[in-house]
Protein backbone atom coordinates (compact mmCIF):
# COMPACT_ATOMS: atom_id res chain seq x y z
CA UNK A 1 0.00 0.00 0.00
CA UNK A 2 1.38 3.69 -1.19
CA UNK A 3 1.46 5.94 1.86
CA UNK A 4 -1.06 8.03 -0.35
CA UNK A 5 -3.03 4.96 -0.80
CA UNK A 6 -2.95 4.34 3.94
CA UNK A 7 -3.84 8.30 4.26
CA UNK A 8 -6.97 8.05 1.89
CA UNK A 9 -7.93 4.49 3.36
CA UNK A 10 -7.84 6.36 7.00
CA UNK A 11 -10.36 9.15 5.90
CA UNK A 12 -12.75 6.78 3.89
CA UNK A 13 -12.78 5.00 7.67
CA UNK A 14 -13.54 7.45 9.46
CA UNK A 15 -15.80 9.56 7.29
CA UNK A 16 -16.70 7.41 4.71
CA UNK A 17 -16.87 7.18 0.48
CA UNK A 18 -15.07 9.76 -0.98
CA UNK A 19 -15.89 11.19 -4.74
CA UNK A 20 -13.99 10.64 -7.71
CA UNK A 21 -12.93 14.24 -7.82
CA UNK A 22 -11.80 13.88 -3.63
CA UNK A 23 -9.62 10.97 -4.64
CA UNK A 24 -8.30 12.55 -7.98
CA UNK A 25 -7.57 15.62 -6.12
CA UNK A 26 -5.59 14.35 -2.97
CA UNK A 27 -4.06 11.70 -6.05
CA UNK A 28 -2.70 14.38 -8.21
CA UNK A 29 -2.06 17.35 -5.69
CA UNK A 30 -1.66 15.97 -2.05
CA UNK A 31 1.67 18.67 -0.89
CA UNK A 32 4.17 15.65 0.08
CA UNK A 33 2.33 12.15 -1.38
CA UNK A 34 0.56 13.77 -4.94
CA UNK A 35 1.64 12.57 -8.29
CA UNK A 36 2.28 16.42 -10.05
CA UNK A 37 3.97 17.43 -5.94
CA UNK A 38 6.91 14.68 -5.99
CA UNK A 39 7.98 13.85 -9.66
CA UNK A 40 8.45 14.83 -13.30
CA UNK A 41 6.38 12.38 -15.16
CA UNK A 42 6.75 13.82 -18.80
CA UNK A 43 8.51 11.54 -21.47
CA UNK A 44 10.13 8.98 -21.56
CA UNK A 45 11.40 8.58 -17.76
CA UNK A 46 7.89 9.31 -16.87
CA UNK A 47 4.46 8.16 -17.50
CA UNK A 48 3.30 9.75 -20.23
CA UNK A 49 4.29 12.46 -22.98
CA UNK A 50 2.42 15.15 -23.97
CA UNK A 51 2.38 16.38 -27.72
CA UNK A 52 5.18 19.84 -27.13
CA UNK A 53 7.30 16.32 -25.88
CA UNK A 54 7.17 14.90 -28.89
CA UNK A 55 8.22 17.26 -31.66
CA UNK A 56 8.91 21.44 -31.39
CA UNK A 57 6.75 21.79 -34.18
CA UNK A 58 3.91 21.52 -31.98
CA UNK A 59 4.42 24.58 -29.73
CA UNK A 60 5.59 26.31 -32.70
CA UNK A 61 2.06 26.18 -34.57
CA UNK A 62 0.73 26.84 -31.31
CA UNK A 63 2.69 29.88 -30.73
CA UNK A 64 2.18 31.15 -34.52
CA UNK A 65 -1.42 30.59 -34.07
CA UNK A 66 -1.88 32.96 -30.99
CA UNK A 67 0.78 35.26 -33.22
CA UNK A 68 -1.67 35.74 -35.94
CA UNK A 69 -4.68 36.60 -33.28
CA UNK A 70 -2.35 38.77 -31.60
CA UNK A 71 -1.19 40.87 -35.05
CA UNK A 72 -5.26 40.41 -35.99
CA UNK A 73 -6.74 42.26 -33.16
CA UNK A 74 -4.65 45.14 -33.34
CA UNK A 75 -0.69 44.17 -31.72
CA UNK A 76 -2.06 44.97 -28.10
CA UNK A 77 0.87 45.53 -25.75
CA UNK A 78 1.21 44.00 -22.86
CA UNK A 79 -0.99 41.54 -23.32
CA UNK A 80 -0.66 38.51 -20.74
CA UNK A 81 0.74 35.45 -22.60
CA UNK A 82 -0.16 32.06 -20.43
CA UNK A 83 -0.50 28.55 -19.87
CA UNK A 84 -2.32 26.47 -17.22
CA UNK A 85 -0.48 23.21 -16.76
CA UNK A 86 2.69 24.12 -18.31
CA UNK A 87 4.42 20.66 -17.49
CA UNK A 88 8.21 20.96 -17.79
CA UNK A 89 7.42 24.47 -20.21
CA UNK A 90 8.83 23.12 -23.21
CA UNK A 91 5.29 24.23 -25.05
CA UNK A 92 6.23 27.64 -23.63
CA UNK A 93 9.76 27.34 -24.81
CA UNK A 94 8.58 26.88 -28.17
CA UNK A 95 5.91 29.27 -28.60
CA UNK A 96 8.39 32.09 -27.23
CA UNK A 97 11.07 31.26 -29.83
CA UNK A 98 8.37 30.82 -32.72
CA UNK A 99 6.67 34.47 -31.63
CA UNK A 100 9.78 35.69 -31.50
CA UNK A 101 9.95 36.08 -34.99
CA UNK A 102 6.99 38.26 -34.95
CA UNK A 103 8.20 42.06 -34.35
CA UNK A 104 7.32 43.87 -31.00
CA UNK A 105 5.02 40.23 -29.38
CA UNK A 106 8.17 39.04 -26.68
CA UNK A 107 8.68 42.30 -25.98
CA UNK A 108 4.75 42.83 -24.59
CA UNK A 109 4.26 39.25 -23.57
CA UNK A 110 3.85 39.09 -19.73
CA UNK A 111 4.43 35.37 -19.37
CA UNK A 112 2.42 33.80 -16.50
CA UNK A 113 2.05 30.09 -15.71
CA UNK A 114 -0.93 28.35 -13.83
CA UNK A 115 1.41 25.79 -11.96
CA UNK A 116 -0.04 24.31 -8.45
CA UNK A 117 3.33 22.17 -8.10
CA UNK A 118 6.15 23.35 -5.99
CA UNK A 119 8.38 20.87 -8.14
CA UNK A 120 7.24 21.69 -11.41
CA UNK A 121 7.26 25.45 -11.05
CA UNK A 122 10.97 24.93 -10.04
CA UNK A 123 11.44 22.97 -13.41
CA UNK A 124 9.71 25.57 -15.34
CA UNK A 125 11.82 28.24 -13.86
CA UNK A 126 14.79 26.55 -14.63
CA UNK A 127 13.50 26.10 -18.29
CA UNK A 128 12.36 29.82 -19.03
CA UNK A 129 14.03 32.18 -15.93
CA UNK A 130 11.80 34.73 -14.69
CA UNK A 131 7.89 34.12 -15.26
CA UNK A 132 5.03 34.65 -13.18
CA UNK A 133 3.62 31.57 -11.58
CA UNK A 134 0.30 31.79 -10.71
CA UNK A 135 -2.51 29.56 -9.01
CA UNK A 136 -5.21 29.41 -10.85
CA UNK A 137 -6.52 31.56 -13.77
CA UNK A 138 -9.03 33.85 -11.18
CA UNK A 139 -5.39 35.64 -10.90
CA UNK A 140 -4.88 36.44 -14.46
CA UNK A 141 -4.52 40.58 -15.49
CA UNK A 142 -7.69 42.01 -16.52
CA UNK A 143 -5.66 42.58 -19.72
CA UNK A 144 -5.53 41.16 -23.09
CA UNK A 145 -5.02 37.37 -22.65
CA UNK A 146 -3.63 34.95 -25.00
CA UNK A 147 -3.39 31.31 -24.01
CA UNK A 148 -2.80 28.05 -25.20
CA UNK A 149 -3.91 25.05 -22.82
CA UNK A 150 -2.59 21.96 -23.64
CA UNK A 151 -3.65 18.45 -22.18
CA UNK A 152 -4.79 20.84 -19.19
CA UNK A 153 -8.48 20.02 -18.63
CA UNK A 154 -8.03 16.38 -18.66
CA UNK A 155 -6.33 16.18 -15.32
CA UNK A 156 -9.26 17.92 -13.15
CA UNK A 157 -11.07 16.46 -10.61
CA UNK A 158 -14.56 14.61 -12.44
CA UNK A 159 -17.30 13.05 -10.56
CA UNK A 160 -18.93 10.00 -12.14
CA UNK A 161 -22.64 9.08 -12.08
CA UNK A 162 -23.92 5.47 -13.00
CA UNK A 163 -27.57 5.00 -14.09
CA UNK A 164 -29.31 2.11 -11.95
CA UNK A 165 -32.90 1.55 -12.53
CA UNK A 166 -33.65 3.59 -9.50
CA UNK A 167 -31.92 6.46 -10.81
CA UNK A 168 -28.69 8.27 -11.11
CA UNK A 169 -26.33 7.46 -7.64
CA UNK A 170 -22.72 9.12 -7.94
CA UNK A 171 -19.43 6.33 -8.23
CA UNK A 172 -17.73 6.86 -5.04
CA UNK A 173 -14.63 5.28 -3.57
CA UNK A 174 -14.80 3.12 -0.78
CA UNK A 175 -13.20 0.27 0.99
CA UNK A 176 -13.63 -3.82 0.37
CA UNK A 177 -11.15 -6.56 1.76
CA UNK A 178 -8.83 -5.99 -0.62
CA UNK A 179 -8.35 -2.33 -0.66
CA UNK A 180 -9.98 0.51 -2.22
CA UNK A 181 -13.07 0.17 -4.08
CA UNK A 182 -15.40 1.66 -6.35
CA UNK A 183 -19.03 2.11 -5.64
CA UNK A 184 -22.16 3.60 -5.29
CA UNK A 185 -23.83 6.08 -3.12
CA UNK A 186 -27.60 7.12 -3.47
CA UNK A 187 -29.50 8.56 -5.75
CA UNK A 188 -29.10 11.50 -7.19
CA UNK A 189 -31.14 14.31 -9.39
CA UNK A 190 -29.19 14.18 -11.94
CA UNK A 191 -30.68 16.31 -15.30
CA UNK A 192 -29.57 13.50 -17.94
CA UNK A 193 -31.24 11.10 -19.95
CA UNK A 194 -29.65 7.34 -20.01
CA UNK A 195 -30.39 3.84 -19.27
CA UNK A 196 -29.15 1.67 -16.74
CA UNK A 197 -25.31 0.96 -16.85
CA UNK A 198 -24.80 4.47 -18.06
CA UNK A 199 -21.97 6.34 -16.62
CA UNK A 200 -21.77 10.13 -17.20
CA UNK A 201 -18.92 12.43 -16.19
CA UNK A 202 -18.70 16.24 -14.73
CA UNK A 203 -15.57 18.16 -14.20
CA UNK A 204 -17.67 20.84 -11.88
CA UNK A 205 -13.88 23.08 -12.14
CA UNK A 206 -13.67 23.24 -16.03
CA UNK A 207 -16.50 25.93 -17.00
CA UNK A 208 -15.74 28.12 -14.10
CA UNK A 209 -11.94 27.90 -15.37
CA UNK A 210 -12.77 28.69 -19.11
CA UNK A 211 -15.46 31.27 -17.99
CA UNK A 212 -12.48 32.91 -16.07
CA UNK A 213 -10.67 33.11 -19.08
CA UNK A 214 -13.33 34.14 -21.82
CA UNK A 215 -14.50 36.85 -19.81
CA UNK A 216 -10.67 38.76 -20.11
CA UNK A 217 -10.75 37.83 -23.71
CA UNK A 218 -14.39 39.14 -24.17
CA UNK A 219 -13.69 42.56 -22.07
CA UNK A 220 -9.66 43.29 -23.20
CA UNK A 221 -9.29 40.79 -25.97
CA UNK A 222 -7.45 38.17 -26.97
CA UNK A 223 -7.91 34.41 -27.81
CA UNK A 224 -7.57 31.06 -26.07
CA UNK A 225 -6.69 27.66 -27.90
CA UNK A 226 -7.55 24.54 -25.55
CA UNK A 227 -6.08 21.50 -26.89
CA UNK A 228 -7.14 18.10 -25.28
CA UNK A 229 -8.76 14.40 -26.08
CA UNK A 230 -12.37 14.35 -24.94
CA UNK A 231 -15.61 14.44 -26.97
CA UNK A 232 -18.94 16.38 -27.00
CA UNK A 233 -21.82 14.57 -24.07
CA UNK A 234 -19.77 13.22 -21.21
CA UNK A 235 -21.18 9.85 -21.83
CA UNK A 236 -19.14 6.84 -20.84
CA UNK A 237 -15.85 5.79 -18.15
CA UNK A 238 -13.49 7.74 -19.16
CA UNK A 239 -11.18 7.60 -15.96
CA UNK A 240 -8.01 6.24 -16.17
CA UNK A 241 -4.49 5.88 -14.77
CA UNK A 242 -1.34 5.95 -16.25
CA UNK A 243 1.90 4.40 -15.17
CA UNK A 244 5.54 4.03 -16.82
CA UNK A 245 3.00 4.53 -19.61
CA UNK A 246 1.43 1.53 -19.38
CA UNK A 247 -2.79 1.58 -18.11
CA UNK A 248 -3.81 0.54 -15.20
CA UNK A 249 -6.21 -0.03 -12.41
CA UNK A 250 -6.76 4.13 -11.54
CA UNK A 251 -7.28 2.98 -7.41
CA UNK A 252 -4.10 0.47 -7.60
CA UNK A 253 -1.18 3.03 -6.70
CA UNK A 254 -2.96 6.10 -5.34
CA UNK A 255 -0.13 8.91 -5.81
CA UNK A 256 2.02 7.13 -8.11
CA UNK A 257 0.07 7.06 -11.28
CA UNK A 258 -1.31 10.02 -13.80
CA UNK A 259 -5.16 10.25 -13.56
CA UNK A 260 -7.17 11.56 -16.09
CA UNK A 261 -10.48 11.43 -17.65
CA UNK A 262 -12.09 12.47 -21.39
CA UNK A 263 -12.35 16.09 -21.70
CA UNK A 264 -15.90 17.12 -22.29
CA UNK A 265 -16.20 20.48 -24.83
CA UNK A 266 -19.75 20.71 -24.61
CA UNK A 267 -20.11 22.93 -21.12
CA UNK A 268 -16.69 24.29 -22.19
CA UNK A 269 -17.91 25.89 -25.24
CA UNK A 270 -21.22 27.16 -23.31
CA UNK A 271 -18.93 29.14 -20.79
CA UNK A 272 -17.02 30.45 -22.95
CA UNK A 273 -20.05 31.85 -24.62
CA UNK A 274 -22.02 32.78 -21.46
CA UNK A 275 -18.67 35.22 -20.32
CA UNK A 276 -19.51 36.97 -23.31
CA UNK A 277 -16.66 35.61 -26.00
CA UNK A 278 -17.03 33.38 -29.31
CA UNK A 279 -16.07 30.03 -29.08
CA UNK A 280 -15.45 27.65 -31.36
CA UNK A 281 -16.73 23.41 -31.61
CA UNK A 282 -13.09 21.49 -31.08
CA UNK A 283 -11.90 19.97 -34.03
CA UNK A 284 -9.43 17.12 -34.63
CA UNK A 285 -5.86 18.29 -33.69
CA UNK A 286 -4.52 16.33 -36.71
CA UNK A 287 -6.54 18.87 -38.71
CA UNK A 288 -6.17 21.32 -36.91
CA UNK A 289 -1.91 21.47 -36.95
CA UNK A 290 -2.47 20.42 -41.10
CA UNK A 291 -4.38 23.75 -41.52
CA UNK A 292 -1.49 25.42 -40.08
CA UNK A 293 1.36 24.03 -42.43
CA UNK A 294 2.30 21.32 -39.95
CA UNK A 295 3.40 18.87 -43.42
CA UNK A 296 5.56 21.88 -44.66
CA UNK A 297 6.73 22.65 -41.72
CA UNK A 298 8.42 18.76 -40.87
CA UNK A 299 9.16 18.70 -44.36
CA UNK A 300 11.24 22.03 -43.64
CA UNK A 301 13.07 20.68 -40.59
CA UNK A 302 13.62 16.92 -42.37
CA UNK A 303 15.27 18.68 -45.16
CA UNK A 304 17.58 20.85 -42.77
CA UNK A 305 18.48 17.30 -41.35
CA UNK A 306 15.60 16.52 -38.44
CA UNK A 307 15.07 12.63 -38.89
CA UNK A 308 12.35 13.03 -36.34
CA UNK A 309 10.03 15.27 -38.09
CA UNK A 310 8.61 12.94 -40.09
CA UNK A 311 7.77 10.33 -37.53
CA UNK A 312 6.77 13.38 -35.09
CA UNK A 313 4.08 14.60 -37.86
CA UNK A 314 2.51 11.62 -38.16
CA UNK A 315 2.55 10.86 -34.57
CA UNK A 316 0.60 14.41 -34.11
CA UNK A 317 -1.59 14.61 -36.89
CA UNK A 318 -2.68 11.11 -38.21
CA UNK A 319 -6.03 9.47 -37.23
CA UNK A 320 -4.50 6.41 -35.81
CA UNK A 321 -2.54 8.47 -33.63
CA UNK A 322 -3.01 11.71 -31.37
CA UNK A 323 -4.30 13.25 -34.82
CA UNK A 324 -8.26 12.15 -33.53
CA UNK A 325 -8.13 11.37 -30.06
CA UNK A 326 -6.98 14.94 -29.49
CA UNK A 327 -9.28 17.99 -29.79
CA UNK A 328 -8.89 21.61 -30.49
CA UNK A 329 -10.90 24.44 -29.34
CA UNK A 330 -10.48 28.03 -29.67
CA UNK A 331 -12.15 31.39 -28.21
CA UNK A 332 -11.91 34.82 -29.03
CA UNK A 333 -13.66 37.88 -28.81
CA UNK A 334 -17.08 39.06 -30.49
CA UNK A 335 -16.13 41.21 -33.26
CA UNK A 336 -12.32 39.81 -33.87
CA UNK A 337 -10.93 37.64 -36.67
CA UNK A 338 -11.37 34.01 -36.02
CA UNK A 339 -8.38 31.91 -34.76
CA UNK A 340 -6.41 30.62 -37.22
CA UNK A 341 -8.07 27.07 -37.94
CA UNK A 342 -11.66 27.68 -36.43
CA UNK A 343 -12.67 30.10 -38.29
CA UNK A 344 -15.75 28.06 -40.16
CA UNK A 345 -16.62 26.48 -36.60
CA UNK A 346 -18.28 29.12 -34.41
CA UNK A 347 -20.36 27.79 -32.06
CA UNK A 348 -23.47 30.19 -31.41
CA UNK A 349 -25.33 30.55 -28.25
CA UNK A 350 -28.11 28.17 -29.34
CA UNK A 351 -26.15 25.40 -30.35
CA UNK A 352 -23.91 25.27 -27.13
Amino acid sequence: MTPLAEIITTRIRATGPITLADYMEICLLHPQYGYYSTRDPFGVQGDFTTAPEIHQMFGELCGLALAQAWMDQGRPAPFTLAEPGPGRGTLMADMLRAIGKVPGMVPAAQVALIEASPHLRRIQRDRLGAVTHLDSVEELPHKSLFLMANEFFDALPIRQYQRTPEGWCERMVGLSDSGLRLGLGPVVDLPRQGKPGDVVEECPAAPAIVEAIARRIAAHGGAAILVDYGGWNGYGDTFQALRNHQPEDPLAHPGEADLTAHVDFAPLAAAAIRAGAVASRPIHQGDWLLSLGAAQRADRLAAAGDATATAALRRLTHPDEMGHLFKAMAIWPKGAPPVPGFDALRLHADHA
